[in-house]
């Protein structure tokens, strides 16, 4: 019975595993904090400030005038 010298280096894993592992992690966490700062940024970004000058408010809170009906004198 002869043994191969090919069969010990079947078993043979990577020599950094952990590497590999390290930088697909932090691609995934990159691109979460991306992904989450555009949908931010699409649903949640500034918008427009109203026009707070009293001049608007006054103009907002006025009264409107009512007209009569056609029919009604």
């Amino acid at each position: 019975m002869s043994i191969s010298s090919a069969e010990p280096d079947r078993h043979v894993l990577p020599r950094r595993p952990l590497r590999r592992l390290t930088f697909e992690l932090f691609g995934v966490i990159a691109l979460k904090i991306a992904l989450l700062m555009l949908i931010w940024w699409i649903v949640f970004a500034p918008q427009p400030k109203p026009d707070t000058s009293p001049a608007a408010i006054a103009h907002r809170l006025a009264p409107t005038s009512q007209t009569p009906p056609a029919g009604q004198p």
